[in-house]
């Protein structure tokens, strides 16, 4: 992840259905439930969001069905008008875009994917793939050689001539991500991309969206209600209750330091050792540096595990990729992550 001025930038953005939401959200007191705003006949599907996507980020926005996680990604390409807020994209609001502007932003800039593979069944991975440039006016021969190459990117080599009745439910969601790669996207928005597929198939997936991003490094929002999911591929997590964000963190810090008794609920069976890096347990050196082999700050402390238990010193040093030290980690703090606390 890189850290640079906010891709996407959300300020105290609401979304309410309901009859007249503009002039309900203009009179409404300040702190009102999600549950009074209910009984008024409104659902806040978005509630007072405010966060910002960096460059280059992968942020997961997960939670339970209806949380609001779907609507506020809808939110971020006005597919969903907002009832209240702000939405920065690239420097412009985007509600102030009239029609034109919006539809150029969405096709040159964002590549959206989601659950249902909507593949055009009587086309061929070629042509499925092509489609969006065939839709934006590109030649004939260009979009073929931009189509051929992100069929490779995604696995699909050799299948171009395929229907999508001829391909397995994991390779048409590869087809329906070169889609949207295809127009060479800087936003990627992916809902819930991997949900209907068998688990197997899923973490295959999950391997390849992590070796494509290492290559790409689009800046991406994917929603998913799977936690373990988000783990394993956020640079940061947005956990959402009934249209809010209750936290957002990286994935070290929201299994360390649950903000809400509803996100500790989520992180109460997973096994910190394994998402938790030396990196976040460190302090400055407070003098001389401990002697002896730093630990790499970039392992997990399940992967340090058999190196903590063996180890004797009370601090221990840790370095990054390029052997700079970066501070000492505490031993005793370490093994509680490792073993949990009495």
């Amino acid at each position: 992840m890189t850290v640079d001025t906010p891709v996407i930038s959300c300020r105290n953005v609401w979304k309410l259905f309901g009859p007249s939401p503009r002039q309900y959200l203009a009179a409404m007191p300040q702190g009102l439930s999600y549950e009074s705003i209910q009984a008024d006949g409104y659902i806040a599907g978005v509630k007072d969001v405010s966060l910002d996507v960096s460059r280059g980020e992968m942020l997961v926005i997960m939670g339970l069905s209806g949380s609001g996680k779907s609507t506020l990604v809808r939110c971020f390409s006005r597919l969903h008008e907002i009832t209240g807020g702000e939405i920065i994209v690239e420097g412009q609001n985007i509600m102030e875009l009239d029609d034109k502007a919006l539809i150029d932003m969405r096709r040159q800039k964002m590549g959206m994917v989601f659950q249902s593979f909507g593949l055009l069944p009587h086309r061929t991975v070629l042509d499925n793939v092509a489609f969006p440039l065939e839709m934006r006016g590109q030649d004939k021969h260009d979009r073929r050689e931009r189509a051929l190459e992100v069929i490779k990117l995604v696995g699909l080599e050799g299948r171009e001539e395929y229907f999508p009745r001829e391909l397995s439910g994991g390779q048409q969601q590869r087809v329906g991500i070169a889609r949207s790669l295809a127009i060479e996207p800087d936003i990627w928005f992916l809902d819930e991309p991997f949900s209907a597929l068998d688990p197997l198939i899923r973490r295959e997936m999950q391997d390849e969206f992590l070796r494509l991003q290492e290559m790409l490094g689009k800046t991406i929002v994917f929603i998913t209600h799977d936690f373990d999911e988000a783990l394993r591929l956020a640079d940061r997590i947005a956990i959402m209750k009934e249209g809010a964000v209750e936290q957002c963190d990286t994935p070290d810090q929201i299994v360390l330091n649950p903000a809400t008794p509803y996100v500790r609920k989520f992180t109460e069976e997973i096994d910190k050792a394994r998402v938790v890096h030396a990196r976040v347990l460190v302090k400055p050196l407070n003098g001389k540096a401990p002697e002896g082999d730093p630990f790499p700050a970039e392992r997990t402390i399940h992967q340090l595990a058999r190196q903590l238990v063996n180890d004797t010193r009370d601090e221990i040093p840790v370095a990054d990729k390029n052997g700079t030290l970066l501070g000492a980690m505490n031993r005793q703090e370490a093994l509680d992550v490792l073993l949990g606390t009495e």
